[in-house]
């Protein structure tokens, strides 16, 4: 009976730790876009700079824009997204921080962890769009994306993006 007991304490406390280490998983939908990201909190960190200034995301280096596996974007049909054509589909998303500008890229290689192997498969990139940055007022705990008719945005902390999509 000790021994079930312990077993199953050791489980509860296995699986607590488990659940913790990672971010929850959220699903940004719009009426023909939707986005699947983990959801890291900022938790007091500086998120983005100049490399070797102990940012979590160092500028011009390819990013998941997310946590954990790599973020997702599905069109339900054909669309542009930042003024450029793209194919019905899902696509993993990755982003590189800037000072001044964003660049979001739209990836075929599905099943990604984070952009740890981006540079293997760059070259299965099918769309690269830049946008400038967005200053927002209030600032956002939880890394957030809102999926729209018209745009994806973006915004963790006070900083983010948004890019202009059309069905």
């Amino acid at each position: 009976m000790k021994t079930t007991f312990l077993s199953l304490f050791l489980t509860l406390i296995a699986f607590t730790f488990a659940s913790a280490q990672d971010s929850p998983h959220v699903t940004a939908k719009g009426k023909d876009m939707s986005i699947r990201y983990g959801q890291p909190s900022k938790k007091g960190r500086v998120l983005f700079g100049k490399a070797g200034s102990g940012s979590l995301e160092p500028y011009g280096k390819p990013w998941r824009i997310g946590a954990d596996s790599a973020t997702q974007i599905t069109f339900k049909k054909d669309a542009t997204f930042g003024g450029k054509a793209i194919k019905a589909g899902t696509y993993t998303l990755v982003a590189t921080p800037n000072e001044k500008e964003w660049t979001i890229i739209l990836n075929s290689q599905l099943g990604q962890w984070g952009a740890y192997k981006y540079e293997e498969h760059k070259s299965k990139n099918v769309l690269e769009v830049t946008v400038p940055n967005k200053t927002y007022p209030t600032s956002q705990e939880k890394l957030t994306f809102t999926a729209n008719d018209a745009s994806l945005d973006f915004q963790w902390d006070k900083v983010g993006f948004s890019v202009p999509v059309k069905f």
